[in-house]
């Protein structure tokens, strides 16, 4: 499926004086010029026609958490080239300009923050790392979110941008899908929500692992989510696909997900959910169930590759 991309051209100001130019941004949408102070102040959702533009990681923590309250875990955790990978460059060249270019270690940023008055752990990925692909040390910093929210019974958000599986680490990063998975059905067991954000896009591997693993599943509008592509899914399938069928409002129609929610509600959608989910407001006041002997014998192992 096509995806525009954003352009960003150089137009002359209405209030701009002879020979005065301004950046402005156009809108892959609606092909409508706008104005970037404006954009920021919508959230970076287009004022005309509401196309959502994508989001840093801590541009989203900083839009739904309250000021100051984030604080970051495991930032020092990074990829590492285990297979000795190389394409048409060495992994470890990926990585180094993936750096360089998003300012970022690792794909996922995770920590604890305050949402709305309740204390959350908070995981999103950035699809500006490698296009927010999950590899063993990706995998390694959400399965630390969902314990940490296991283990001291705070709500988790997880947000989903991705293109999958990270390829240069092969079935390391395949392994990221269990291990995310199996640490999701130990916080099921301790009856702590886990709320799912999907923005654009969310494929592959995420989808089929942790980000469709929510006790509510979100999306914001238009977002692209699915497994494979859809000319992949095409050529093996030799059929015409539904138009649209990977879109999140496809995806609430044919009830895959939850709700489709714009930008701008998402923190009034949230705080509603944690209200709701959490007894009396407060995690803490949850009530467990009786766990299987088994599990109670032995506390949940600390994640490795």
């Amino acid at each position: 499926m096509f995806r525009p991309k954003t352009r960003y051209v150089s137009l002359p100001s209405p209030r701009a004086g002879v020979g005065e130019e301004v950046d402005r941004l156009v809108c892959p949408k609606c092909d409508t010029s706008l104005e970037p102070a404006r954009l920021t102040a919508a959230l970076r959702v287009c004022y005309r026609c509401g196309y959502h533009f994508r989001l840093r990681a801590h541009e989203r923590i900083a839009m739904l958490t309250e000021p100051e309250s984030f604080h970051e875990e495991d930032s020092e955790v990074v990829a590492q080239d285990v297979l000795g990978f190389k394409d048409s460059q060495p992994y470890t060249k990926r990585i180094e300009q993936s750096r360089a270019n998003s300012g970022m270690n690792e794909a996922a940023v995770w920590g604890e923050a305050s949402l709305a008055g309740h204390r959350i752990v908070i995981m999103c990925l950035d699809f500006s790392f490698m296009g927010g692909s999950m590899g063993a040390a990706t995998g390694d910093k959400i399965t630390r979110a969902i314990e940490r929210a296991t283990g001291n019974r705070l709500p988790l958000l997880t947000i989903s941008a991705s293109g999958g599986a990270r390829m240069q680490e092969g079935v390391l990063s395949l392994m990221q899908m269990a291990k995310t998975a199996a640490a999701l059905g130990r916080l099921g067991v301790a009856r702590v929500p886990h709320f799912s954000l999907l923005t654009d896009p969310t494929m592959g591997g995420v989808t089929a692992s942790f980000a469709s693993l929510g006790d509510v599943i979100l999306a914001e509008p238009g977002a692209m989510i699915g497994f494979a592509g859809a000319r992949v899914i095409q050529q093996a399938t030799y059929e015409t696909l539904p138009e649209g069928f990977q879109t999140a409002e496809f995806l609430w129609k044919h009830g895959m997900i939850d709700m489709v929610v714009p930008r701008p509600e998402l923190g009034a959608v949230l705080r509603q959910l944690l209200d709701l989910y959490t007894a009396n407001g407060t995690p803490s006041d949850f009530q467990l169930p009786a766990v299987p002997a088994r599990s109670a014998a032995k506390a949940p192992a600390k994640s490795g590759v």
